[in-house]
């Protein structure tokens, strides 16, 4: 008889917890998200870094501190065998004054006793050989060169589809009601769309962590929201090889300047720490913008005019009370663990909080967890047009005309690429159709013109190949249905 273990929450924690149980024949896996999609929550908007390892003190964090070395180093693997957008470009920490160089000793010393390797102190000479454009007020930098960036939505898509391939079970579009606990032990989930029964309950739910495990009659830690502001310019805008930082201060890690996985020049994200009710507020604001562009200035002065700018976002981090991860099982309720609290860096552990939820699932309940003889560790990303030589497209064309007509402009998506971002979310369960849903799978809207091209064609094959009319396809969910003006467009033709 299998265990049945309820996941809630599919974004990058919950989603690699759940490829990572995937493995093992005697569990049934389901994976519980409100959103209608994979990735809409925290994993959505943040600095997509796969961070060095030297920044979290073992001391004082000391679990974050073992699990963002484990997950870098299993990132490595995991974009491999899923084909994950990425690079490994590198970081480096900029000194502008000498009195700098003693906070990256320190940085350097922490990261060795993490378990970091290759990371060293270059001078000036070396610093600009990396970096030629940095401002010339830098004296020296911290070289880590095992950082790396990710594509963090299609990071979570990529592992969802393998672990669904796995036999995974998605639930999106389920809002977690309560939990069902008798005699101390767990018994199931109560969401809006009836009961799931559970042996074992991952709370992963992110910023709503502490919601969840006050369900189960958890209520020792507080999640409050940190938000972060962000820029991103044109993709004709040069930006930096390396991913900048400036060097920290007790107060933040400060502005990051890099180009991101897409080759967009990206800048920020400031801090602010908003209240627990504050949950929802991803709206940026004149004052914090202000400050990203400031102290982006510092590493990168000779930021591009303003009308290069093609989006400004905001995302939002858990911050736990105690501002280390929460991962353990709940000794108050048996079967319940808490995967809590996982703001940076989450993103690069969470691969690293997969494996310590099984082996906390083997430890701590007792439950031996038999490997399946074929487990697939393989996903094959979508085709993508403007990725393929002459020769792949001339084929694919061949294959599927759909290949052959460019519906984004901006980014050469194709109407085949669109079709098989849509094969794909009905493949993992997304319900409602929608914009944001294709956009995360193949870059459409993305571009210099946000959409306003391509927008309406999408809406026309989501329409068509979910069976509803226009009006009833989404921007990014149930409540943002697409509006008259784009209807009238496509009843016109003209998309």
């Amino acid at each position: 008889m299998k265990t049945k273990v309820a996941i809630i929450g599919a974004g990058i924690s919950g989603a690699s917890i759940a490829r990572v149980l995937s493995r093992y024949e005697n569990l049934e896996v389901h994976l519980i998200e409100k959103a209608p999609d994979v990735g809409w929550g925290v994993s959505k908007a943040n600095t997509a870094l796969i961070h060095g390892g030297y920044d979290d003190d073992p001391e004082k964090y000391p679990t974050r501190a073992k699990l963002c070395i484990r997950g870098n180093k299993l990132w490595h693997q995991w974009v491999k065998e899923l084909e994950i957008p990425h690079v490994w470009n590198g970081a480096l920490i900029v000194a502008t004054k000498d009195e700098d160089f003693d906070e990256l000793e320190r940085l350097l010393e922490r990261g060795r006793k993490n378990g970091v390797p290759e990371m060293r102190i270059v001078d000036r000479d070396e610093l600009f050989h990396l970096e030629p454009n940095l401002t010339r007020e830098a004296i020296g930098a911290l070289w880590v060169p095992i950082v790396g960036q990710i594509g963090p939505i299609p990071a979570v898509i990529a592992i969802t589809e393998n672990a669904v391939a796995n036999g995974v079970k998605t639930h999106l579009e389920t809002e977690v009601t309560g939990i069902k606990v008798e005699n101390g032990e767990v018994k199931g989930v109560e969401t809006k769309d009836g009961f799931i029964e559970a042996d074992i309950i991952i709370n992963a739910a992110g910023l709503y962590a502490d919601k969840i495990a006050r369900m189960a009659g958890i209520d020792y830690f507080e999640i409050h929201p940190r938000k972060g502001e962000y820029w991103i310019f044109d993709d004709d805008v040069p930006g930096p090889k390396r991913v900048l930082f400036p060097t920290p201060t007790p107060i933040s890690k400060g502005i990051v300047v890099t180009t991101e996985i897409s080759g967009h020049l990206m800048i920020g994200p400031n801090a602010q720490d908003l209240p627990p009710e504050e949950k929802e507020n991803l709206a940026t604001t004149k004052e914090g913008l202000e400050q990203v562009w400031e102290g982006a200035k510092k590493l990168w002065p000779q930021l591009p005019p303003r009308s290069k700018v093609i989006r400004t976002f905001a995302g939002l981090r858990p911050e736990p009370t105690g501002g280390d991860f929460i991962i353990k099982a709940e000794e108050e309720v048996w079967g319940f663990i808490s995967v809590a609290g996982i703001r940076s860096p989450g993103l690069t552990s969470a691969p690293a909080i997969a494996y310590e939820v099984a082996e906390i699932i083997k430890r701590d309940l007792g439950i031996e967890l038999k490997e399946k003889e074929k487990w697939n560790p393989y996903r094959k990303e979508i085709s993508h047009f403007f990725t393929m030589t002459p020769e792949q497209v001339n084929e694919a064309i061949k294959k599927n005309p759909a290949y052959g007509k460019i519906v984004c402009r901006c980014n050469n998506v194709s109407e085949g690429d669109i079709l098989e971002a849509i094969e794909r979310m009905k493949f993992i369960g997304v319900k409602t159709p929608s914009v944001d849903s294709v956009k995360f799978r193949t870059k459409a809207t993305t571009g210099t013109c946000q959409g306003s091209f391509c927008r309406p064609k999408i809406v026309q094959l989501l329409a068509r190949e979910y069976g509803v009319e226009p009006w009833k396809v989404t921007l990014k969910g149930k409540g943002s249905e697409i509006g008259i003006g784009d209807v009238k467009v496509l009843l016109r033709g003209d998309a």
